[in-house]
């Protein structure tokens, strides 16, 4: 534009009238080249400041071009998280029970007595013979064991000699041979008079008790991440860290929450109080629209704890995971799955998943070690699937179940007792366990409501060293078993109050077994409850102000839990159920006290971004 206007002011000088400069004075000359020459240099300025506007322009667009390459690069990278405090209260009341430590004492001295009479046995014979007993019995011989041994050494010392049970001579010496029993027993092996054993033991059960924590506070932060790699490939994880105020290590480890305490076994990781690293919760691709067809493929670290309907009792919104919340397991595994429509609308679309896992990897064995990796394969169909109404199914099975899971260290009360092997239970496999749940979802108006229901069937096929199976104790046959359970709930939502209460109600059976160490309850899993639990809660949207982005939420959820049990072991496999009213009989022995009800607070502050 500026060279254009000078060339234009130039030609314009060459058609000048000649006239216009006739006979020009010398001063007047010298001045019309000085305001010429002035003008020439504004002119060259101004083209200057055009060119370096220019070039200005030029390296910005440059720039905008290298930005915007950067901008689309950093799009496909997404990150979330949330954050959550939370306050328990717990009180908890456990039955009188027989100890396991005391049993495998009382048994290591059976066989000492034995042995000293002639008659060694073994631990499995030893059980054997106790088992001609009633529990009554049984319990009257732990409470006062030399005599209830020389009892049973002067009966079988009679019988040795031919004597028969009632008979005149039994009758005759069965007082004098047993008080000899009873002093080869007691005595002391340095006695002059008459060495003995010097077994004075006796045992007594443990009596019940109350566990009450007044205030637990823990924080968990999780940070999601979604990378995509390609048009049909991506990449989802989730760090978390998880830990109690005060501690780098689990609180709920006491008497009756032993076996909710080992954030050690792998599908427990990151889901129970810990110390503050962060730990990979989820890790994991999915490869979509494969073929063309609605078909993927994923695998790693899988989304399996939180499922439906905890996101409902939870306040998130949206479903979180796979599997419904009856399998609450973080494992590592694959998927491959399909979606389709359904025929009828209000079915809405349907998605099919054929799932593997592994549970349990054993490692490189030496020859002669028969232990199998532990692995889990089935299905999860997703019925129904529109806005709020769902439907799934999911059966799978859990083969080469093991006794003891990876990371967690169990006693063996027997070797300790009498002294011999490594006195920790070896890890066996111990069968399969059978699994199909079940849930149906939906809303009608501002009532949300679900009913599940679960099965679950062990077929055992091995006996560890403690001689415990699959739901079996103290080298019984194993056999097959079957558990039931049922979970229903409904939530009302006040949205113009910015408030929802919920009220949920679940049911085990005896051989009820659930998939839960990732569960999301403080100190026990609901779901895993051998007996009853109801639960009322209420969540609040806090009044933060307009909130920056769909996927934030900040509330608080307040909520009281009652546990009742009917049976022990909830949550795990390993070991008879026992009726928790049967407790007296040293057969039923526990190797931490069982809890009979249990009462649950907690108060949390979430928030998600």
């Amino acid at each position: 534009m500026v060279k254009r206007t000078l060339g234009l002011f130039l030609a314009a000088l060459m058609l000048v009238p000649t006239c216009a400069f006739a006979a020009p004075s010398t001063a007047d000359l010298a001045k019309q080249i000085e305001m010429l020459t002035q003008q020439l240099q504004e002119l060259q300025a101004q083209v200057a400041e055009v060119q370096d506007a220019s070039d200005d322009n030029a390296d910005s667009v440059e720039l905008l071009e290298d930005k915007s390459a950067t901008w689309d690069d950093r799009a496909r990278f997404e990150f979330f998280g949330d954050y959550r405090a939370r306050l328990d209260y717990s009180d908890t009341d456990t039955k009188a029970y027989w100890g396991a430590m005391d049993i495998a004492n009382a048994v290591n001295d059976m066989s000492n007595v034995m042995t000293a009479f002639g008659q060694p046995m073994n631990v499995p014979q030893i059980v054997g013979l106790m088992g001609n007993y009633t529990g009554a019995e049984r319990k009257g011989m732990m409470e006062n064991l030399p005599m209830s041994l020389a009892q049973m050494g002067a009966d079988m010392q009679l019988r040795g000699m031919g004597m028969a049970r009632g008979s005149a001579g039994y009758n005759a010496q069965i007082a004098g041979a047993t008080q000899q029993a009873y002093t080869m027993i007691t005595n002391s092996p340095t006695d002059p008079s008459f060495p003995g054993l010097g077994m004075n033991n006796t045992y007594s059960m443990t009596p019940k008790n109350n566990y009450k924590n007044d205030t637990l506070f823990t924080n968990r932060f999780r940070l999601g991440m979604k990378f995509q790699v390609a048009e049909n490939l991506n990449f989802k994880g989730r760090l978390a860290m998880y830990k109690s105020w005060g501690n780098t290590s689990n609180p709920t480890v006491n008497g009756p929450y032993y076996f909710n305490s080992f954030p050690e076994m792998d599908g427990q990781t990151s889901r129970q109080p810990n110390d503050s690293s962060l730990m990979v919760d989820r890790a994991y691709i999915n490869w979509t629209n494969i073929g063309g067809m609605p078909v993927w493929f994923s695998i790693g670290r899988r989304p399996t704890t939180d499922g439906p309907p905890s996101h409902i009792r939870l306040g998130t919104g949206k479903r979180m995971a796979t599997p419904i919340s009856f399998m609450d397991y973080a494992f590592d595994g694959a998927s491959l799955g399909m979606v389709f429509d359904n025929p009828f609308d209000f079915m809405g679309y349907s998605k099919i998943r054929f799932c593997y896992g592994r549970g349990f990897e054993a490692g490189p064995l030496e020859n002669g070690n028969n232990l199998d990796d532990m692995d889990f394969g089935g299905f999860s169909w997703d019925i129904i699937n529109k806005g709020d109404r769902f439907a799934n199914i999911q059966s799978f099975l859990a083969s080469n179940i093991v006794n003891v899971p990876d990371g967690v260290t169990f006693a063996n009360p027997l070797e300790i007792a009498m002294g011999t092997g490594n006195n920790i239970l070896d890890t066996e496999n111990l069968g399969d366990i059978f699994h199909t749940t079940a849930v149906y979802m939906d809303k009608v108006a501002d009532l949300n409501y679900f009913v599940s229901a679960g099965w679950s069937r062990t077929d055992p096929d091995g006996v560890d060293e403690m001689g415990s199976t699959l739901l079996g104790s103290w080298w019984e046959n194993p056999g097959q078993k079957d558990g039931y359970s049922v979970y229903a709930g409904v939530r009302y939502d006040l949205d113009d109050l910015g408030l929802k209460v919920g009220l949920e109600y679940n049911y085990g059976t005896k051989n009820w077994i659930s998939m839960t160490p990732g569960h999301d309850d403080m100190t026990q899993a609901k779901l895993a409850t051998r007996g009853h639990v109801g639960e009322i809660y209420a969540i609040y949207d806090l009044p933060v102000g307009e909130l920056l982005s769909e996927k934030c939420k900040a509330f608080m959820r307040i909520g009281y839990q009652h546990y009742e049990y009917e049976y022990t072991g909830s949550g795990n496999w390993l070991g008879a159920p026992v009726d928790v009213d049967d407790l007296d009989d040293p057969l039923n022995a526990q190797f931490w006290a069982p809890i009979d009800s249990m009462d649950q607070a907690y108060l949390t502050m979430d928030v998600m971004f």
